[in-house]
């Protein structure tokens, strides 16, 4: 983000380093509307690339244009807190790339067949077996938690991604994928069933390297699964295509027989359709990195030889109290409930928007850990921050001149970008703007002076991360009725008090409301009040 001074100067100035030479100044003379193209690819982004364990300077594969893949939910189901944290985590992520002015394409898919209830080639397809229990159509399931998915998706403020496709209309393509994988050697065709070849594939190429899972500790692990027998010839394969029986509703035709494709098969099939045999980014949560990525590669290298991803990023999963998130446990709650409140361990209900700050607070890679007291510091600290930042329109400049306050707004400014820039730090981010909102209150407060252009460059930092990137809005108040009412009365009364000059009655009154966490501030257009 350029700040206003150089966005209206023609002059660039870029300082070179020369091993022989010293430092030398290159002068360029460049219209203003290009000089936000030129600091993209000056930008320090770095990303945590889980496939090379390490982090890594972003450069797009054909900047300025950027592919993003984040694989969707499947609709068999009320979406997840563990999903929407991973979905709130990728909004940032195109959220900034966008805001370093990435042309992005952002793909994010829906999965409404293939997914079986083992998370693997057995088992029942996920949205068939809960139709089947309520005696209606698959897509009806699929379309009643579509609709669900996006009614959240909406509450958390997500940007829609620019294309949301569906594995059941991709079922050519999907076929297409099989025919080459089965011509290169990697597939092979059993009972009407297609099955990726590993044992083939390690000949050649790596197995394992995404999630770091060695072929010897998935026979351990598989053991068990094994004296069963199967159609497999080698434990570690996987199912590309499934036969179906004659009581499976959703089935396609194929040169195999009719089937569903694998679970797997889809997101390489959707995401090197609309972003490239080879695109930049792609993310999902900790739990997809085996078997689901892992696959999604060797898929794609078996087919068209190529690794399909640059940068693979994963999200981390949710604990409650220190426990791992799970219906068993009766931890385990659902996006609508935390925000109602109705769930047995809730003390009260937070709004979306409290939820997205407090999912925020916690970097993506980092496990999050619900707790009402988590909760409850969360909801104060997003309205304390919010309060500042809404009371930017009523701040006054105090100086002409350029101020220490202001050199201090542009250097949190810049930690704000540093932060983004390092792997999308939205704890430390979030902890600059509470900084700036400490500047705002001391202004606020006339023991902080500001100049024009220190205010102007306040209120483009607060609006650009908290909006623009960090994506958090303002919420209408969620008292009742009665609460504003009463609320009403007492600051007339205490307005009454101080034009009378009882400074006793509006102190007292003042004090005893911020005892009990109601904050009282006068301003300008009169007296506000806040929950704090």
């Amino acid at each position: 983000m350029l700040s206003n001074s150089l966005k209206n100067n023609y002059i660039l100035q870029i300082i070179i380093s020369h091993s022989f030479f010293g430092i030398k100044k290159l002068f360029f003379f460049i219209p203003t509307q290009n000089l936000s193209f030129i600091f993209t690819f000056m930008s320090s982004l770095h990303i945590y690339n889980t496939l090379s364990r390490k982090k890594e300077e972003f450069k797009p594969i054909n900047p300025p244009f950027v592919g993003l893949y984040v694989c969707g939910p499947t609709v068999y189901d009320e979406v997840h807190l563990g999903n929407m944290r991973q979905f709130t985590s990728f909004d940032v992520v195109y959220r900034y790339l966008n805001n370093l002015d990435y042309q992005v394409r952002y793909v994010r898919n829906i999965t409404d067949v293939g997914h079986l209830t083992d998370d693997g080639d057995d088992g029942e397809d996920k949205i068939e077996k809960k139709a089947k229990a309520n005696k209606i159509e698959p897509m009806e399931i699929v379309q009643k938690y579509t609709n669900g998915f996006h009614h959240i998706s909406k509450l958390f403020n997500l940007i829609d991604p620019n294309i949301e496709p569906t594995a059941t209309g991709h079922i050519v393509e999907q076929i297409e994928m099989i025919k080459r994988i089965i011509a290169n050697g990697y597939g092979y065709e059993v009972n009407g069933s297609v099955y990726f070849d590993v044992k083939k594939y390690l000949e050649k190429y790596p197995y394992g390297e995404l999630s770091g899972r060695k072929i010897d500790e998935q026979l351990e692990q598989t053991r068990a699964n094994l004296e069963g027998g199967s159609e497999k010839k080698y434990f570690a394969d996987f199912g590309i295509w499934k036969a179906a029986s004659k009581e499976t509703i959703m089935k396609w035709p194929s040169p195999w027989g009719d089937g569903v494709p694998g679970w797997h098969l889809e997101c390489s099939v959707m995401s090197t359709k609309y972003l490239g045999q080879e695109f930049d980014i792609h993310g999902g949560g900790m739990d997809l990195k085996f078997p689901h990525h892992e696959c999604e590669i060797a898929q794609s290298v078996g087919a068209d030889g190529r690794s399909p991803v640059r940068y693979w990023m994963h999200g981390n999963m949710l604990t409650v109290n220190g426990e791992k998130m799970s219906k068993s446990k009766g931890n385990s709650f659902l996006p609508l409930e935390l925000f109602s409140g109705k769930h047995p361990m809730l003390k009260k209900g937070f709004s979306p928007m409290t939820v997205r700050f407090f999912m925020l607070q916690t970097h993506y890679s980092s496990t999050l850990d619900f707790s009402n007291e988590a909760l409850e510091a969360s909801e104060k600290g997003f309205q304390r921050l919010m309060n500042a930042y809404k009371s930017l329109p009523s701040l006054l400049a105090k100086s002409k001149q350029e101020t220490d306050t202001d050199k201090e707004i542009a250097a949190l400014g810049d930690s704000c970008k540093m932060h983004m820039d390092d792997d999308f730090n939205t704890p430390k981010t979030i902890a600059s703007l509470f900084d700036l909102s400490s500047i705002v209150n001391k202004i606020n407060d006339n023991t902080l002076t500001v100049s024009q252009a220190g205010l102007n460059n306040l209120q483009a930092i607060m609006k650009n991360f908290i909006e623009d990137v960090l994506g958090l809005a303002f919420e209408a108040k969620q008292g009742n009725e009665a609460l504003d009412s009463a609320m009403g009365l007492i600051i007339e009364m205490r307005k009454s008090a101080r034009e009378n000059k009882d400074w006793t009655t509006s102190d007292k009154i003042r004090d005893e409301l911020g005892a009990v966490g109601i904050a009282i501030k006068d301003g300008k257009e009169g007296t506000s009040w806040s929950i704090s």
